[in-house]
């Protein structure tokens, strides 16, 4: 049992690390709204929007796809 505790504790700690970067894009547009650094005449702002999430979503996706690589071997 313990082995198995460790093992799903592993699993959650990856997926947490996983969405991490995700997450990180999402909470920085938040802030920049938030914040009012930016706004609705910001130019190109959906640009940056569009770029900073791609940034985080490719970040996840290789940190998912490394982890995923490690299980199978």
């Amino acid at each position: 049992m313990p082995g198995s505790l460790k093992k799903r504790a592993r699993h959650v700690l990856e997926v947490v690390i996983a969405f991490a970067p995700w997450v990180i894009s999402i909470f920085v547009l938040y802030r920049l709204e938030y914040g009012e650094i930016w706004t609705t005449e910001t130019e190109h702002r959906g640009k940056i929007s569009i770029a900073i999430l791609v940034v985080g979503m490719g970040l996840s996706f290789l940190a998912h796809s490394y982890f995923s690589k490690r299980e199978q071997k």
